[in-house]
């Protein structure tokens, strides 16, 4: 198995001829349902159904379980679609609109031939998918740890005026096993100020919370609560479920990247270091990118070989210089 190598490959074909139990950790976000038309026969996203959708998914994540190790995490980032929406119709990204982070609807794309509407689905409605995904991947065998909001504090405008702006994405945890790699301490985050400040005054013996808080860490670890008369506070808590991360433009071609700063959490939490990160839809290569600038090493798939040239050229400012994996036509 080579390593720090991006194979340029459909992902299901690919991970069939990874080795068994060969990867710490998995760091990926699939082409969202019915959102863009990579221009790739074999491309995900523009199945007939929510459901061919889903399955098409399973059917991946399940070779991935074969390849995690037993103590691996899973880390997935995905979004909702809206059914009969018309907003999804994109292609190459070739033709700029006046809001340089759009781009024209391709109506000769093969997206813009899809069902708009399903069985129990109506026009305008939130399919589900993020759902629908992760209770699949349950039922398939993997244990649902953590649904993960990431929250896009600059996140784009939308031209709606019946709903609100969405502003945020799943990350699901997963894991093949009820023990498994998690480093809690590498992602902790700083206690708020108000409660740095309360801890200085610190807790008399005879409190309730004398002892700690419930639910958190342990008093050797983080958010331990002062006791009468001792002024150490350790300034740290335990990572919480809502991450506020900015989205990040990307001047390569390939306009749907997912920001560093999310891959960095989810590698730090999930792969040791030395580990091997996993991400088998690997677009603009920012899962190599943060993997190696983490001294981790790294193995991408990707089926459109001009994002592999991306991803190579981007990791090559991080790592050096690096070539394209032997992958199969």
């Amino acid at each position: 198995m080579r390593l720090d190598t991006i194979i340029n490959r459909d992902a299901l074909c690919a991970l069939r001829e990874l080795p068994a139990e060969s990867v710490h950790c998995c760091v990926t976000s699939p082409p969202y349902y019915a959102l863009r038309d990579y221009g790739m026969d074999a491309q995900i996203g523009r199945e007939d159904t929510p459901e061919q959708y889903i399955a098409r998914l399973v059917e991946v994540f399940r070779e991935l379980k074969r390849v995690l190790r037993p103590d691996g995490t899973f880390w997935l980032n995905i979004a909702d679609s809206y059914a009969g929406s018309g907003k999804g119709i994109w292609k190459g990204a070739t033709e700029k609109t006046d809001c340089k982070n759009n781009y024209r609807a391709d109506t000769t794309a093969a997206i813009h031939g899809m069902p708009v509407v399903w069985d129990g689905i109506k026009a305008k409605d939130m399919i589900g998918i993020p759902w629908m995904l992760a209770f699949a991947l349950r039922a398939d065998g993997w244990y649902l740890r953590s649904d993960i909001i990431w929250n896009k504090t600059n996140g784009l405008p939308e031209n709606v005026k019946d709903r609100p702006t969405k502003s945020y994405e799943h990350i699901f945890l997963l894991t093949k096993s009820g023990k498994y790699f998690y480093d809690n301490l590498a992602v902790a985050e700083p206690i708020a100020l108000s409660t740095a400040i309360r801890y200085r005054y610190g807790r008399k013996e005879n409190t309730k919370y004398a002892d700690g808080i419930p639910g958190q860490m342990s008093r050797q670890q983080i958010n331990n609560p002062c006791r009468y008369g001792k002024t150490e506070i350790n300034p740290l808590r335990n990572k919480r479920d809502v991450w506020n991360i900015n989205t990040v433009p990307y001047k390569g071609a390939h306009f749907a990247a997912f920001p560093p700063r999310l891959a960095e959490t989810c590698i730090l939490a999930g792969c040791p270091k030395q580990g091997i990160v996993l991400d088998p839809f690997m677009g603009s290569g920012t899962t190599g990118a943060v993997a190696k600038g983490l001294n981790r090493q790294y193995i991408g798939i990707e089926l459109n070989e001009e994002y592999c040239r991306l991803a190579e050229e981007r990791i090559k400012k991080v790592s050096g210089d690096k070539k394209i994996g032997e992958g199969c036509v």
